[in-house]
């Protein structure tokens, strides 16, 4: 793809990576005056090839919206108010909508976000650069932050006042900063997700989350006549071991009788294996310097909250730049950071708690044989008929609100105990 207008030598925000989350901040600050440039290493082509999630929070339908690239994804998307879990040969529905009052996801597929978002930035004319090479940050410590990079064999330098670091968990924003000022904290899991893409119905209205003991199963989809399902297989898998007769056949083993009578099958015409991690960078800002999405931090995708996550800190990111360019104040700026990393933490704890409720973990990695499977089953028995427990659940799936009560407890004598309520925070 072309560069749509000339480059500059200097702009505001600096913007490495045009995945969703570059993207969206780019279009977000475009609407708001603040100039921006982004830069990806890759092609337009390969960046949309990338399959990825489809389950947004009403944060991430609401920024689009805000973004003005909403129009398709409300045309196009699934609204859905629930989620089944099956286990023991049986399903059981979550009521997202009643549990949360009325708060619900939108299935609509990343790669169609990311179309959107390059779509709008094409008609804006606001400056990227698709396929910048051997890109370098410099000075992100000073108050005259530098980016380098090479495009079309021609060297480039890109002034600015502020460098978004939206380049992934393999991008150069991160491995640019130094050792001894960041931490990682990282699980990986010892097994993957083989997914597949199909252009049949879905088996259900709603995605089906399966514990088995063969292991997790997934049935998703991305539209009324296209899916996207997972089976968790073994790190040492290779895609062409999975023909598309032994996925099919596995995946119907681990769902309830009528999901797996009623499944249509199909030709694949997408495939591959992702392994699972946790992972977070701590802190979040080092001088002007800003990571936001997976530059920052990765989630399992049992919980769906990769995009959304990154969505969250667009927010953030992109209310702070406002603040500071409209009224020159940086408290946004300077509490980004903390922010951001509380409410990664929490998605990170829901992610890593789904993803250890539904999945058979191999010998040796904290598996404890049928005792182990009978736990989940317990646990999983216990959340179907318990309003706390899927209360909690339904909270954190269709997302945690940005404004919130910090009141432990509203009885007295109670540890945490606080007379007063506090009142309602700002947003974070």
């Amino acid at each position: 793809m072309s560069t749509p207008t000339p480059i500059p030598h200097r702009t505001q925000v600096a913007i490495i990576g045009a995945g969703p989350s570059g993207l969206l901040l780019g279009q977000l600050l475009h609407k708001a005056g603040i100039d921006n440039v982004v830069l990806e290493a890759r092609s337009a082509e390969y960046v949309l090839g990338r399959i990825r999630a489809g389950v947004l929070e009403q944060v991430c339908v609401d920024l689009l919206d805000e973004a003005g690239v909403g129009e398709r994804m409300h045309r196009e998307g699934l609204v859905h108010g629930g989620i089944e879990l099956a286990f023991a040969g049986a399903r059981h529905r979550i009521d997202l909508q009643t549990l949360t009052g009325g708060k619900t996801v939108m299935v609509y597929g990343q790669t169609e976000v990311t179309r959107d978002l390059m779509d709008a930035r094409a008609a804006s004319g606001a400056p990227i650069v698709y396929e910048a090479a051997d890109v370098q940050l410099h000075d992100f410590d000073s108050a005259t932050p530098r980016v380098s990079y090479t495009h079309e064999g021609v060297r480039h330098e890109l002034a600015c006042d502020f460098i978004a670091g939206c380049d992934g968990f393999h991008g150069v924003c991160r491995a640019s900063i130094p050792k001894e000022r960041i931490q990682h904290f990282e699980r990986v899991y010892p097994f993957g997700w083989l997914g597949i893409l199909a252009d049949v119905p879905p088996v259900a209205d709603e995605l089906i989350y399966s514990n088995h003991a063969r292991g997790f199963a997934l049935c998703s989809m991305r539209s009324k006549t296209r899916v996207r399902h997972y089976v968790q297989c073994s790190l040492q898998d290779k895609v062409e071991d999975w023909s598309d007769a032994r996925f099919w056949e596995e995946l119907k083993s681990r769902l309830d009788p009528e999901a797996a009578e009623h499944m249509v099958t199909g030709p694949s015409i997408e495939k591959s294996i992702a392994p699972l991690r946790s992972f977070v960078a701590e802190p979040m800002r080092f001088g002007q310097l800003f990571l936001a999405g997976d530059a920052a931090h990765i989630v399992p995708p049992t919980g769906a909250k990769g995009l959304n996550l990154a969505a969250a800190d667009v927010r953030y990111l992109s209310r702070a730049f406002m603040e500071f360019y409209a009224d020159k104040r940086s408290a946004g700026i300077d509490d980004y950071s903390r922010k951001a990393l509380r409410r990664v933490w929490k998605a990170e704890r829901f992610s890593w708690y789904l993803t250890s409720l539904l999945h058979k973990f191999p010998a040796g990695a904290g598996d404890t044989g049928e005792v182990g499977h009978r736990m989940q089953t317990a646990e999983l028995d216990y959340l179907v008929h318990s309003t706390a427990a899927m209360t909690s659940l339904a909270e954190n799936y269709v997302g945690l609100p940005f404004e919130e009560l910090i009141e432990r407890s509203k009885h007295p004598g109670r540890p945490g105990y606080s007379k007063s309520i506090p009142q309602k925070q700002k947003p974070l």
